[in-house]
């Protein structure tokens, strides 16, 4: 969970820069401008990009460093209150729903893929998985206790490290599909 909110803030804080460019200069060229699909500019300039008036990548400077805490925290033994924690999945589901819905539209509306906002999705799949994992293993989400049970029994069998990495492959398999050799031209 820390890694990938690290690399989700490393990937914000790219984006800002170059929305701040792109602010001052429209036609500067980005340096991850590589193709017609792999494009961060084509992105950038749509409507999606600034759904709430300012750049999309202001919300990941504003959120990853609370995940970051809220994992250093973690990771130092610091046990959240159940209402904290079921506030913090409540808004990480929101804003990984947030993650894919721009995800849809950059490979169905846009026409053209930002590495780093595919970096984005990957690292916030990754830290909503592993919230997830750490909410059911400590019970913090509302399930009956047979379903708590059985959800103990497939942590740990690791199912879900399965699962998302069956996941993430997919995601790649629809872009490899839906772009073809355009991303390698």
């Amino acid at each position: 969970m820390l890694l990938a909110a690290c690399a989700s803030l490393v990937a914000s804080l790219v984006l800002s820069v170059d929305a701040v460019k792109l602010a001052s200069n429209p036609d500067t060229a980005l340096s991850c401008n590589i193709n017609a699909v792999i494009s961060c500019g084509t992105v950038a300039e749509s409507w999606q990009a600034h759904l709430f008036g300012f750049p999309n990548a202001f919300l990941g400077l504003i959120c990853e460093p609370v995940v970051i805490t809220i994992a250093v925290a973690g990771l130092g033994g610091v046990r959240f209150p159940r209402w904290f924690m079921l506030g913090a999945q409540t808004i990480y589901t929101l804003g990984t729903a947030f993650a894919y819905w721009l995800f849809y539209e950059a490979l169905t509306k846009i026409g053209a893929l930002c590495p780093w906002c595919l970096l984005i999705t990957v690292a916030t799949t990754l830290v909503w998985v592993e919230m997830t994992r750490v909410n059911l293993r400590d019970q913090v989400l509302p399930l009956a206790a047979r379903g708590h049970h059985i959800i103990q029994i497939g942590l740990d069998m690791r199912l879900d490290v399965i699962a998302v990495v069956a996941w993430l492959l997919t995601l790649a398999l629809i872009v490899i599909t839906h772009y073809g050799s355009a991303l390698f031209a």
